[in-house]
C-alpha cells in the first residue's frame, strides 16, 4: 500500500512538473502567434496605405511636368533616407531627427507642385473618406449591435469613446512638440487606455462573445 501510494505521488509531481514546463512554451507560443498576426495587419495596413495614396494622386489629374517633378522629389529623398541609414556616426536620436526633417521637407515640396485647384479637389476627397469612414463605422456598429445584443445606451457608451478617442488622437499627431518616437509611445498608451475603456461598456458574456468572434476571424485570414 505504502509503495502504491509513493508511486501515485511520484505519478502526479511528474504531471504537475510537465505541466509547469509545457504551459509557459504554450503561452510563448500564442504570443509568438499573435506578434506575427499583428506584423501582418501592419503590413497591410502600410500596403493599402500607400495604395490609397497612389491612387488619391491619380485623381487629381497631376500634369506630365508635375508627375516627373514628383518622381525627382521621390528620387532625391528615397537617396538621402539611404545615405541617412549608412551613417554610424550619429545617436538613435539624431536618426530620428533627420528622417522626420526629410519626412517633412519631401511633404513641404509635395505639396509645392499643387496647384489651388487640385488642393480644394484633395480636401474634397479626404471630406468623402470621412464620410465613407462614418457610414463604415456606422454599419459596424449595426451589425455589432444585433449580433452581441447591445442596448441603445452601449451603443451610445462606444460612440462617445470613439469620439473622445479621435480627439485625443488628433492631438497627439498634430503636437509638434512631440518627436515620432514620443508619438508612438502616446499613441500606443492611448490604445491601450481606449481597449481597457471600451471593455467596460460590455457585460461578461458580451465580451466573450466578441473574443470567439476574433479569433473566428483569425483562423479565417490565416486559412486563405
Amino acid at each position: 500500500m505504502k509503495k502504491l501510494l509513493i508511486a501515485l505521488i511520484a505519478l502526479v509531481s511528474i504531471s504537475v512538473s510537465a505541466n509547469a514546463q509545457t504551459t509557459p512554451a504554450r503561452v510563448r507560443q500564442h504570443d509568438k502567434v499573435e506578434r506575427k498576426r499583428e506584423a501582418m495587419r501592419h503590413h497591410r495596413h502600410r500596403k493599402m496605405r500607400k495604395h490609397h495614396r497612389h491612387h488619391r494622386m491619380a485623381e487629381l489629374n497631376l500634369s506630365q511636368s508635375q508627375k516627373d517633378q514628383a518622381k525627382l522629389y521621390r528620387e532625391d529623398y528615397k537617396k538621402q533616407l539611404q545615405a541617412l541609414n549608412k551613417n554610424e556616426n550619429i545617436t538613435v536620436k539624431q536618426m530620428r531627427d533627420k528622417k522626420m526633417a526629410l519626412r517633412k521637407d519631401q511633404a513641404a515640396k509635395m505639396e509645392s507642385l499643387l496647384t489651388p485647384e487640385q488642393k480644394n479637389k484633395r480636401e474634397q476627397l479626404k471630406a468623402e473618406d470621412k464620410a465613407k469612414a462614418q457610414q463604415h463605422y456606422a454599419a459596424r456598429m449595426d451589425k455589432m449591435k444585433t449580433k452581441l445584443n447591445l442596448t441603445d445606451q452601449q451603443v451610445a457608451q462606444m460612440k462617445t469613446q470613439r469620439e473622445t478617442m479621435m480627439a485625443k488622437l488628433k492631438a497627439i499627431k498634430e503636437d509638434n512638440k512631440l518627436d515620432r518616437t514620443a508619438k508612438k509611445e502616446k499613441l500606443m498608451a492611448l490604445k491601450s487606455q481606449m481597449k481597457e475603456e471600451h471593455k467596460k461598456v460590455f457585460t461578461p458574456e458580451q465580451l466573450q462573445k466578441m473574443q470567439e468572434m476574433k479569433k473566428a476571424r483569425g483562423e479565417k485570414k490565416d486559412a486563405k
